[in-house]
């Protein structure tokens, strides 16, 4: 447990931006987080609850308190229908971990233990509580298709709630965490329903090529593992080293009718179809198209391999990267007609 005051959070954001808030408090234990909660008072208003910081753009100071979830007990497996966990024939395995485990931690436990699902979701930065907010996905894969429940605390109360994943309204980036539930729970574990059968996903992006370079017609989770960690380290650079925070847009869905109005006019214009009446166009492709990849504006920048990423060049401050990200949104609708939106919690002056 931490309690500290006027504390830096440049470590806990992947841009690699100062800021400070006024108070941090991390907990190790649900009962911990209960400790913080009843010592609040008006003075440490507002909260923030932050994950692994892959997702937050500081542009001031966070003139509150900052929640952090260090809960990272050894992921609870349970077999469906065999309490004794046991191995059984049962296809479904219940894993339940907690809120501060570091996503690909959690990826990697489960391939090396022979549960499957999760391996086109390899290398996203954050943590597993962020998973359930954001609805993280890569590859053709979302986390919704695999959270069974969720236990949060209820902030007004200290309350411990187990909820229902149908509950959350999952759509693509989006949880009713990030919407009406924002700030009032905190995520303290996640229980997801994995496989016992390995059955990989490999028709999305550049998968299946790379596989088939390596000569691998059948992968082992293992395998697909590896090949989704190297393309995601080729195309997406290390926050360690530049500073990023993965995909800064949102891959936007159209209408079917927009979408074949646009590919009439751009004949490769990538897509992937969501349903009947809706196509999913990547961002990075449009902004790409629009001539602003490998792009500098002070010390921002977009990605020279990836479109989609913007990056602190060095020194950047968060005003230059929202900057940045405006004049990229006003060109891509300019030019297609199109807004895209940030997966970015942006704390903004």
């Amino acid at each position: 447990m931490r309690d500290i005051k006027d504390f830096q959070l440049l470590e806990y954001n992947t841009f690699g931006i100062e800021g400070k808030c006024k108070r941090f408090c991390e907990f190790d234990t649900v009962d911990e987080l209960r400790f913080f909660l009843n010592s609040f008072n008006e003075t440490d208003q507002p909260l923030m609850i932050l994950g692994g910081g892959s997702n937050l753009l500081l542009t001031k100071d966070f003139p509150g308190t900052v929640l952090h979830s260090n809960i990272v007990t050894e992921p609870h497996i349970e077999i469906a229908g065999d309490n004794s966990k046991e191995t059984d024939d049962s296809k479904d395995v219940f894993v339940t971990v907690g809120s501060g485990m570091i996503w690909d931690d959690f990826v990697d436990f489960c391939v090396k233990n022979h549960i499957y699902g999760c391996e086109n979701l390899s290398l996203i930065p954050g943590t597993v509580g962020a998973s359930a907010v954001q609805n993280i996905g890569a590859y053709g894969v979302e986390v919704k298709d695999f959270i069974e429940t969720i236990e949060a605390i209820e902030i007004a109360s200290g309350a411990l709630q187990l909820i229902d994943a149908a509950a959350c309204r999952y759509a693509y980036r989006q949880s009713r965490f990030k919407g009406e539930w924002k700030n009032q729970y905190l995520i303290t574990h996640v229980t997801y329903r994995t496989q016992r059968d390995f059955q990989p996903k490999l028709d999305y992006g550049n998968i299946r090529s790379e596989l088939e370079r390596r000569n691998m017609t059948h992968p082992t989770a293992s395998q697909l593992r590896e090949v989704i960690i190297v393309i995601r380290q080729e195309k997406l650079p290390d926050p360690a080293v530049m500073g990023n925070a993965g995909s800064f847009f949102m891959n936007p869905i159209v209408e079917r009718s927009q979408y074949e109005a646009l590919a009439s006019q751009y004949e490769n214009m990538p897509h992937y179809t969501i349903d009947a009446n809706h196509e999913k166009i990547p961002a990075g492709w449009m902004i790409d198209q629009c001539g602003w990849k490998g792009r500098t504006v002070g010390h921002a920048g977009v990605h020279d391999r990836q479109a989609l990423v913007l990056v602190n060049r060095g020194n950047a401050t968060g005003q230059e990267i929202v900057a940045l990200s405006r004049m990229i949104q006003r060109d891509v609708k300019e030019k297609f007609g199109i807004t895209i939106k940030p997966e970015e919690n942006i704390i903004r002056k």
